[in-house]
């Protein structure tokens, strides 16, 4: 089972990248809460992964923090939550704000993500609330265990920026007049220094809201 990656990053987009470790590139995917912490292309990075096998497929689950990882690995353990979905909650909210919704039964929280309807929330702090709890506990302090900076990047002027920000917005399953509202909102707040990865954060914490 592969438990980490470290290497050259070769290729990213909101919901997988590629990392060159010694002339191999291995495909992995991963959350936007990920994401938007990369570095460069052609720069080193070290992932965490969960490496998900299945009778047809292996699947490479890549996370910056060992916390987005513990939070996935628990996800994937609720009945009817596969990997998919699972990085769509993490990219909809934060590993520490997750756990605590879980640990303290806050269903609300939980349907705010895309793909979680009552019964798969409620399903969720059913099934993984003492867990949750436990990992809350365990943490103290949350920790800084972020490893990658995000890209300072210019304006880009052909809108091919905000397109990628918005194909992502709704392949996490937000509407595209909610996706497209938050976007401007966070572009107009960006400025001139706009890029990717603070776009997509800005915007999800505006859909979290």
């Amino acid at each position: 089972m592969i438990a980490s990656l470290a290497g050259v990053l070769r290729e990213k987009t909101p919901s997988r990248v590629v990392i060159d470790v010694a002339g191999v590139g291995y495909e992995v995917f991963v959350p936007l809460s990920t994401f938007t912490e990369l570095p460069d292309d052609g720069k080193t990075v070290a992932l965490r992964v969960h490496t998900h096998v299945r009778d047809d497929a292996i699947a490479l689950y890549g996370f910056l923090s060992a916390r987005e990882r513990s939070a996935f690995e628990l996800l994937i353990r609720t009945s009817g939550i596969g990997p998919k979905l699972a990085l769509g909650i993490l990219s909809g909210m934060e590993p520490e704000r997750l756990l605590s919704a879980v640990a303290t039964g806050d269903v609300e929280a939980l349907r705010k993500v895309p793909g979680v309807g009552v019964k798969t929330a409620e399903r969720i702090v059913v099934e993984l609330r003492e867990r949750a709890a436990q990992l809350v506990l365990e943490s103290g302090p949350r920790a800084a265990e972020r490893r990658g900076r995000a890209c300072a990047g210019g304006a880009d002027p052909s809108g091919e920026l905000q397109g990628q920000a918005l194909s992502a917005l709704l392949n996490l399953g937000y509407t595209r007049p909610q996706a497209q509202r938050v976007l401007e909102e966070a572009a107009s707040e960006a400025g001139a220094d706009l890029a990717l990865e603070s776009l997509l954060r800005s915007a999800l914490r505006r859909l979290s809201r």
